[in-house]
């Protein structure tokens, strides 16, 4: 996502503290399908009447240019047309997946990066720094 799209992603949703979880994001965005069950139909569903129009604009334009630019969501958009998605459904499958992404990124204050961060595992209290490290990666 460049300046300009980054800038107006911003402006749609004011502050990240107003979403609990990456799934409010994306249905106040309208990427999250809403069940359209009645009487015997179930398992229909369709996109929301009521969602930011704005915020769906920029995560669908942030979603076409990743698959012209960026390898892992042009395999990702693939995929999702090898599983029987049409083009539309597997760009905005693909929108969904970078809101999930986006929120995470700006929950936890940091910049993407292609390689995730290291996560490192908490040391019990009872065994030895050495011997806990040596068993975690595997060489007792």
């Amino acid at each position: 996502m460049g300046p300009r799209l980054g800038a107006e992603f911003l402006a749609a949703i004011g502050t990240i503290e107003a979403f609990a979880s990456p799934d409010h994001l994306a249905s106040y965005a309208g990427l999250a399908p809403v069940p359209r069950d009645s009487g015997k139909t179930t398992g229909r569903h369709h996109r929301p009447y009521r969602y930011n129009r704005q915020l769906r604009r920029v995560m669908y334009l942030s979603a076409l240019n990743s698959i012209r630019f960026c390898p892992e969501s042009r395999t990702y958009f693939d995929k999702k047309k090898a599983e029987g998605k049409r083009g539309n459904a597997a760009v905005m499958a693909l929108a969904r997946r970078r809101t999930n992404v986006l929120w995470a990124l700006i929950r936890d204050n940091r910049a993407w990066s292609p390689t995730p961060p290291h996560i490192a595992l908490p040391i019990p209290d009872s065994a030895p720094a050495a011997a806990y490290c040596a068993h975690s990666a595997g060489l007792h």
